[in-house]
């Protein structure tokens, strides 16, 4: 079969006028970025509409190191709806230059189902991410040079909260460094670090901002630190809000690209779900919704985290309600969170793989508490035997739940057809009731995080470090317990321990630490060892990225 790269090359892509003329957008409306990519006004978004329009959600299992595909699935499954005469647009996240450079590679689906154009989309892309960079970056570089120059008149920070920068690149050497050496003209010796781009709070604020006066709010509000007669300090408080907002005012606009099959769609904003919320900004999935009838998006990683995410943060503050959630499984990843061994012959693990459903029930389980209507569908592979597709078929059966296969990887939108009448049919019949959240926003922070813990990942008891006991006394006490929680664990696990698969119960749940994002208006909650800065593997996807013959190779 032909590479990703070859079938998205053989493809002929649309100019990007045509695609939007489809969604009844003007040529003069676009800030073209070349052929097929362009920006469109947040001018364009239509609140009544979006009243009436479809939302449907893709989540999945608990991942594996092998993954699910649920990118591949959400583009499909877009493409098949159009296919069946729907109006149908995708809502998905722009991908990270460290995983395309490390482990992951590129974030733009697979096969017969992917956006277009790729190379341009995984790397650069429109700047978005650059000015997400350059915002977060000038932010420190104005208070470090704040605190410098303010210095002999007095002023101090008792307590930091803005320490890092942030770079899209994964690199472990950068967690933690000390900046300021050197001589007294070098600025004050901090220690400091990195953070990738995805993690930071500009991109939280970004994806949250409802237009550009948001925006603006939301940087103004960014706690910086607590000064030396116990008052916060905020960017608006260091007079830059208008400078850091001119570096984001055109990546608050949504990108307009192409499936592989031509339909629109709008990448935008890309949080990681483990690291942060994990969900494409809001004013993308609300541009989608005005000038589609079925919008796809998707949710990072499993639905314990960018589900849980995409409910009880995104939909809560933009006022959203998803019509169906979509949850897919694949049979390889049901056998590994059964008890497979990594390297063995998935073809002969009929027992694994009925021990993995535990996973999926889980899932379905957490969504339907939440007042989601749930359908399963397989993400299919050449290795997947009609016995195993019946198994689990009438598992989903058994369980109240429709299910459809799929086969958007190899055959595009037409390979998701089934999957797409079954969404069309449970919306009509059984759409999804209002979100019931899994935690109330007047709830203390402990009982936040505890709910989460207990009703979601199954953790019998949840463990405080001293750091996150200062931390949450600290939030109560500025008067920012309200906002909801943002829950940063690993996505292979409903526990904080990568290593537990499938479903654990009665384990502990440590929290180590607190961070405040005033700006974006949630609480992260960092648990067990997850980094907010990627290490990269042995051997990373950048030796396989080249230049072969004037076209880029490896980023697929």
């Amino acid at each position: 079969m032909k590479t990703d790269i070859e079938i998205a090359r053989s493809c002929n892509m649309r100019p990007i006028e045509d695609v939007a003329a489809d969604l009844g957008v003007g040529g003069n409306d676009l800030e073209r970025y070349g052929k097929y990519i362009a920006k469109v006004p947040t001018t364009l978004i239509n609140p009544d509409k979006i009243k009436h329009s479809n939302l449907i959600l893709v989540t999945a299992m608990s991942p594996t190191k092998a993954g699910i595909g649920k990118t591949t699935v959400c583009i499909g499954l877009s493409m098949a709806l159009n296919r069946l005469g729907k109006k149908s647009v995708l809502a998905l996240r722009e991908p990270s230059l460290g995983p395309c450079f490390g482990m992951k590679g590129g974030a733009c689906g697979g096969g017969y189902s992917q956006v277009l154009p790729m190379e341009k989309i995984n790397l650069h892309f429109t700047g978005d991410f650059h000015a997400i960079t350059a915002a977060h970056n000038m932010i420190t570089a104005l208070l470090d040079n704040y605190l410098y120059q303010h210095l002999d008149e007095g002023f101090a920070l008792k307590e930091v909260f803005w320490k890092k920068r942030v770079l899209d690149v994964n690199d472990r050497n950068l967690r933690e460094i000390v900046t300021g050496l050197g001589a007294k003209t070098n600025g004050m010796a901090a220690e400091s670090g990195f953070d990738i781009t995805p993690a930071s709070e500009i991109m939280a604020i970004l994806c949250l901002a409802k237009d550009e006066a948001d925006l603006r709010r939301r940087i103004e509000n960014i706690l910086l630190g607590i000064t030396i007669d116990d008052k916060p300090f905020t960017v608006k408080d260091m007079g830059v809000a208008g400078a850091i907002t001119v570096l984001l005012r055109e990546a608050l606009q949504p990108n307009l690209v192409q499936t592989i099959e031509g339909t629109p769609a709008f990448i935008h904003g890309g949080p990681f779900a483990n690291i942060a919320h994990g969900c494409n900004s809001v004013l993308a999935t609300k541009m989608a919704l005005s000038l589609g009838d079925y919008v796809v998006t998707e949710a990072g990683f499993g639905a314990d985290l960018g589900a849980e995410k995409f409910l009880d943060i995104k939909c809560r503050e933009a006022g959203l309600q998803p019509r169906l959630t979509v949850l897919v499984c694949t049979t390889l990843g049901l056998k590994m969170h059964g008890g497979m061994c990594v390297g063995a012959d998935a073809a002969h693990s009929e027992r694994e793989l009925i021990g993995g459903l535990a996973n999926l029930d889980r899932h379905i389980q957490n969504l339907q508490a939440m007042g989601q209507t749930v359908i399963v569908t397989l993400n299919e592979f050449d290795t997947d035997t009609e016995h195993e597709v019946e198994l689990l078929r009438d598992h989903c059966r058994a369980m109240g739940v429709g299910f459809a296969s799929n086969a958007a990887f190899l055959r595009g939108g037409e390979g998701c057809e089934e999957l797409a009448q079954l969404a069309v049919d449970t919306i009509a019949e059984k759409p999804s009731g209002h979100i019931e959240y899994v935690y109330a926003l007047d709830d203390t922070i402990e009982e936040k995080v505890t709910k989460l813990a207990k009703h979601v990942y199954g953790a019998g008891k949840v463990v405080f470090k001293p750091a996150a006991i200062r931390q949450m006394k600290q939030i109560e006490k500025l008067g920012y317990a309200h906002f909801p929680v943002c829950v940063a664990k690993t996505q292979y696990s409903f526990s904080d321990d990568a290593k537990r698969c499938g479903v654990p119960r009665g384990f502990e749940f440590t929290v180590r630490d607190f961070v405040l994002n005033t700006g974006a208006g949630m609480i992260v909650a960092v648990a067990g060892e997850i980094m907010r800065m990627p290490g990269l593997p042995k051997h990373p996807q950048a030796e396989r990225i080249d230049i072969v013959d004037g076209l880029i190779e490896g980023l697929d």
